[in-house]
């Protein structure tokens, strides 16, 4: 088969599984993994060189670290030691323990019963990152925890694949005659990289921007990341490190952003591809022959860490739920695994049929893990997160207060102070209690309830109010609230924040009529700040602003009764920038002949 053929079957397989899990809601990692079981040697057999393809597509973890290291300054990094080695370090630790003791248990001698509990505390960076960021939760506290104890894990790699060779029976490896030299050695080669390839590596990437040649930059890019990873793997460490740290040390330069954007595919395909390689080499056989066993060690082992990680989550300072979410991401067995075993049953620490079925559970509980992402986050998230039921607040009995404020937002604060001042009282209801109390910290006096509830607005004296300013974010809660009190209150006007033009219309329908859209404003304001520093005088900047305020409220209001035609808004708009480019050009050849 040619390897034109072969891309054709990878990409082929890719394309038309992912989307399907995406839709699904399963995420791009499981989908990636079902192509590889049905295009591998269990499926239709389409190709079978799965170990130089797994080995190819390892580069995508590679690059994936370059570019997380890419987004940690030094800094930065200093200030994560406590999680990375306190969290990280307890977290293999602990895991290992307790899986080695099961291990040893189960018939394993104390050798093969350490390196199994070590390795398969280990869980899947690229996995995990991979989930985490697609659902944007790398910044959370669950998601920063994970990525220290993963950056721990591949750490601790590099140890074990040197002591895996050394306790076998024949003490075979390359370290085995002088491991404490060649460890020094390593370090020692790795101090001076750090030290020196920080200033050396941003004078190269000068050195080759100053071409402008955008695809040299690429290729520089790339051969940053590999000349590292081959760096480091040539002193018996972790390519994934030295890629690692060649991020890191270009993290505070000049080219971070470049370098991102230039390695960004190479790392989404090849990442892709890894997994499809994981899910090839999946040993279907096994799973067919001894289903119970394989569903018995995947669960028992994604059971244990799940509950080791809940526990050091919450002793390190996590919530329930984020203690939760973390044990759910990073519960399965690791990449590394496959690495580690290869390396085991070479030095005869792990015969090759256990090692067979430790690859089967690490790969089956990387597959369930998108599931049960899946499951925490739509069933078990809302099941067991949900706030407790709280009462409205009790509303003060006073005719005085002359405002109601609906939303204590960013808006309704504003809104609030302004009134404050003034010395005039007012009302001010919010839905979310948590908000409530937070803003009351601040000498703030709001009160937890539904604006739009009718015995709510009655308790709030809206009868006797003078204003009602809706200034609630959710655009069904402000429309509902609208109507509520354009019916029962028809005398009450309301001063409504629009979230944007569809929702100032929406307003219009309800017989609103003094309306602000939130950004528009603070938009016109930081155009006239541009054109200003484009040039322009004072004068010129202020008139063309007032002039496209002028004209858009015209515009808006004259287009109100067509906002739910959709080609005609469209056909509207463009007239309506016509007639705004020529209100400008006239007012400029008035100022001329002036």
């Amino acid at each position: 088969m040619s390897l034109l053929v072969e891309v054709a079957i990878f990409l082929a397989a890719a394309v038309i599984t992912v989307p399907v899990f995406k839709k699904l809601g399963l995420g791009s990692v499981l989908g990636y993994l079902t192509a590889g079981v049905v295009i591998g040697p269990w499926g239709l057999k389409l190709n079978g060189d799965i170990d130089n393809v797994l080995h190819f597509a390892e580069f995508g973890v590679v690059l994936l670290l370059f570019v997380i290291g890419l987004e940690l300054q030094p800094s930065r990094l200093w200030t994560m030691r406590k999680s990375v080695f306190g969290l990280g370090g307890a977290q293999v630790g602990v895991t290992g323990v307790v899986i080695g003791l099961a291990a040893y248990a189960l018939g394993l001698d104390a050798p093969a019963a350490a390196i199994v509990g070590v390795m398969l505390s280990l869980s899947s960076t690229a996995l995990a990152l991979q989930m985490l960021g697609e659902k944007r939760q790398l910044t959370t506290q669950h998601g920063r925890s994970a990525f220290s104890i993963l950056l721990f894990q591949d750490l601790a790699v590099i140890p074990l694949l040197v002591i895996v060779p050394l306790i076998g029976p024949e003490g075979s490896g390359p370290m085995d005659s002088s491991g404490a030299v060649a460890a020094l050695g390593a370090a020692a080669i790795l101090l001076v990289v750090v030290s020196g390839g920080h200033f050396l590596l941003r004078y190269l990437l000068r050195i080759v921007a100053d071409t402008n040649i955008r695809e040299v930059f690429t290729a520089m890019a790339l051969l940053t990341v590999v000349g590292m990873a081959l760096l480091m793997e040539w002193v018996g460490l972790s390519m994934a490190l030295g890629a690692f740290l060649a991020g890191v040390l270009l993290a505070e330069s000049e080219y971070r952003h470049a370098l991102e954007t230039d390695i960004e595919p190479f790392k989404g395909l090849l990442l892709g591809l890894f997994f499809i390689a994981v899910g090839m080499s999946l040993n279907v056989g096994i799973v067919i022959d001894k289903p119970g066993v394989i569903a018995l060690l995947v669960l028992g082992l994604m059971l244990m860490k799940f509950a080791l990680l809940f526990g050091l989550g919450r002793l390190f300072g996590l919530g329930n739920a984020s203690a939760r979410a973390l044990g759910v991401s990073i519960s399965q067995g690791g990449e590394f695994a496959f690495i580690v075993l290869t390396v085991a049953v070479g030095g005869k620490v792990i015969e090759q049929q256990l090692a067979d079925l430790l690859i089967a559970v690490v790969t089956v509980s990387m597959a369930v893990t998108p599931l049960l992402f899946a499951v925490n986050e739509t069933v078990i998230k809302r099941w067991l997160d949900k706030a407790p039921a709280r009462d409205f607040d009790p509303l003060p009995d006073s005719d005085e207060n002359r405002v109601i404020i609906a939303g204590f937002g960013r808006f309704g604060q504003i809104v609030a102070r302004i009134l404050r001042a003034k010395g005039i009282a007012f009302t001010a209801l919010e839905i979310n209690p948590a908000h409530v109390d937070y803003v009351r910290k601040f000498g703030n006096k709001v009160y937890y309830g539904d604006a739009s509830r009718l015995d709510l607005l009655r308790n709030a004296k809206a009868e006797t109010a003078d204003a009602f300013v809706l200034a609630i974010d959710n655009v069904e809660s402000s429309l509902r609230t609208a109507e509520t009190v354009r019916e029962h209150f028809p005398r009450l006007t309301i001063y409504a924040r629009a979230h944007d033009r569809k929702h100032a219309y929406q307003l219009m329908d309800l017989g609103v009529t003094v309306i602000r859209r939130e950004t528009f404003l603070s938009s016109l304001d930081l155009a006239g700040s541009v054109l200003k520093g484009l040039g322009l005088s004072n004068f010129d900047s202020e008139k063309t602003v007032d002039t496209f305020e002028q004209h858009d409220e015209i515009l808006l209001w004259a287009h109100y009764w067509h906002h739910n035609d959709e080609n005609t808004m469209r056909t509207l708009a463009k007239e309506g920038a016509e007639e705004l480019a020529e209100l400008l050009a006239q007012d400029a050849a008035k100022d001329v002949s002036r």
